[in-house]
């Protein structure tokens, strides 16, 4: 058994976090099924110049950047689709899934768009990119707009992936929201949600921000805030009876410090719900050849837990990271439109 293989076995589903058709096919072997995307992986991947054909296809039907740059997204996200649909159709819709990235520009602070009417785009394009799709899930951040817009598409009846995802307090809120809106349907037969809780940028914060904590806490903050979050969400829909799982996305699980073996959070938070693990990270772990064993529900010692809630403001973290976030969010999707412009003036 490899060791993504133990990883699956003990639990997790393995998701990627890439729509790069080559490593859809290499993780599916591995035991993957389903996939995610967003403005830096589909920018990743013109880069390459594999997609510089379907681009002047694109202009020469007389499309602009940003049409371009929706209608690869739509593709690749659709292939990856195609790959996984086997695995949703298997497990009657719990599993082989693929997330699309709403429009980033929604979140552009320099647009600066009121909450209500970031509410109704997320509402209006979440609609507009779940139709007519079985296995393709709408990602939405858990912003202030993006909350706001979460009864209504549930309601709606699309899948949802709710992403930046750093606090209880979001996590809250999304899973309210979403609730709401899944009461509002005419059947939960195919209600299906998932919470991505972002880890390894927590622990980036704290070196910076919280570096007098203890060797034992410092890098387990991440870790932690997951595992409290994935207790959170497995009591909350014991008693729901509903047919599909509800699940957390354990998202950022690719290690940040060099130091840090690559499949420390991989190994961290295996046992349980959804790891959306980067190509490289699956690539190292495959290569490290350890087996993975449950450990989602293990904490470290009380006196850690106790120092970690005492010396690390939670707010002041959430506020933090959501401002980098929003940015780290909005930033790729101008790139990828001025990648595409770029292409555009070689062509």
């Amino acid at each position: 058994m490899t060791p993504l293989e133990s990883l699956v076995a003990c639990g997790t589903k393995l998701w990627l976090d890439s729509v790069d058709p080559d490593e859809v096919a290499r993780n599916l072997a591995w035991g993957a099924t389903g996939a995610t995307s967003n403005p830096i992986i589909i920018s990743d991947l013109i880069k390459t110049g594999r997609f510089d054909a379907e681009i002047r296809r694109l202009i020469a039907e007389g499309k602009n950047d940003t049409s371009i740059a929706w209608a690869l997204t739509d593709q690749l996200v659709r292939q990856a689709q195609s790959a996984f649909h086997p695995a949703w159709k298997t497990s009657a819709g719990d599993t082989g899934w693929v997330s699309f990235e709403l429009d980033p520009l929604i979140e552009d602070p320099a647009a600066k768009i009121p909450v209500a009417e970031q509410a109704r785009m997320y509402v209006d394009s979440g609609k507009k990119w779940a139709a007519g799709h079985d296995n393709r899930m709408i990602k939405v951040p858990a912003t202030p707009g993006g909350l706001a817009a979460l009864e209504d598409l549930c309601a709606a009846g699309v899948t949802l992936n709710v992403t930046l995802i750093f606090s209880e307090r979001q996590y809250l809120a999304a899973r309210e929201a979403v609730w709401r809106g899944a009461r509002k349907r005419a059947s939960l037969t195919t209600f299906k949600s998932v919470y991505s809780i972002f880890v390894s940028r927590l622990d980036v914060y704290t070196e910076k921000v919280v570096p007098g904590l203890s060797p034992a806490a410092q890098g387990m903050v991440g870790i932690v805030n997951a595992k409290r979050l994935w207790a959170l969400n497995q009591q909350f829909w014991a008693d729901k009876n509903v047919p599909l799982r509800q699940e957390i996305i354990f998202a950022s699980t690719g290690t940040k410090k060099p130091t840090d073996p690559p499949g420390k959070y991989v190994e961290a938070l295996a046992g349980s719900d959804i790891e959306t693990n980067p190509p490289a990270t699956n690539a190292a772990v495959q290569a490290a050849g350890r087996t993975i064993t449950r450990h989602v529900d293990e904490m470290p010692p009380a006196s850690v837990l106790a120092e970690i809630d005492a010396q690390v403001n939670i707010n002041h973290l959430e506020e933090t990271l959501m401002r980098e976030g929003i940015a780290k969010f909005a930033d790729p999707q101008k790139a990828l439109l001025n990648l595409i412009a770029t292409k555009r003036a070689q062509s």
